[in-house]
């Protein structure tokens, strides 16, 4: 790269097909049995991914400004392919404490790119979530989500939070946007709220286990069996029986 000057487009263009030339035919095929939705894949391994990601990031920021790196991202987050849009994540993980707010209404403005569950917990968990945890105004956002009509926007309000339960934040907004999605019949938003409660559950089991006691007549058996999943048995079955 070092001997040639891109522009976002034409270095996402080479960055797709390395993509393409460099993935497995044989995990490709593989790769559809994870997804209920037709997913286009170059069978690549996340690992192997995440340190190409990380090479290439190094390379570009070297040549040129965050800003032309973000630009590449956008392009590929824009792709059909299940690894140009986790490339395109990889690129910028780790970076958020970079960006402001401009940045996070760009990566708000990718939701509707989402095709499947993967490169949406990419996006959220790895992009969103983490600015959320810096900047705890950003939850405005999430309350918008939980009301819209696409279920990848739904699940990503769950999913936004969960860096920052971790560190013991937003129980408050995190019971508010449960009893919002309770009755929320997607399966992949009820996985999503099912995941941020464990999360909670593990970071403040004495603020979230009363919570889910409260909740079980009206939550679904997966949000409750997932929220459940890392308490004690004693806990657990409390909950569940």
């Amino acid at each position: 790269m070092a001997q040639r000057k891109f522009t976002p487009v034409s270095l996402a263009g080479e960055i797709r097909r390395m993509l393409k030339n460099d993935g497995s035919a044989e995990h490709a095929k593989g790769v559809q049995w994870f997804f209920k939705e037709e997913i286009k894949s170059h069978g690549w391994y996340t690992a192997a991914l995440r340190r190409e990601a990380v090479r290439q990031r190094h390379i570009i920021l070297q040549e040129y400004r965050l800003d032309f790196l973000l630009e590449v991202a956008d392009r590929l987050f824009a792709g059909g392919v299940l690894e140009e849009k986790t490339f395109a994540v990889l690129l910028l993980e780790k970076l958020h404490d970079k960006f402001g707010d401009a940045e996070f209404r760009r990566f708000e403005s990718w939701l509707p790119r989402i095709s499947s569950w993967a490169d949406h917990d990419a996006l959220v968990y790895y992009l969103i979530g983490p600015m959320i945890a810096i900047k705890p105004t950003r939850t405005t956002s999430i309350f918008l989500w939980a009301k819209s009509k696409n279920r990848w926007h739904r699940r990503a309000a769950c999913v936004a939070l969960i860096p920052g339960t971790r560190r013991k934040m937003f129980f408050p907004e995190i019971v508010r946007l449960s009893n919002l999605l309770l009755n929320d019949s997607d399966d992949m938003v009820q996985k999503g709220l099912g995941w941020l409660l464990r999360e909670t559950a593990k970071a403040d089991a004495k603020r979230t286990v009363p919570y889910l006691m409260r909740i079980r007549v009206r939550a679904s058996r997966l949000v409750l069996r997932t929220a459940c999943e890392t308490l004690p048995v004693n806990m657990r079955k409390k909950v569940l029986y």
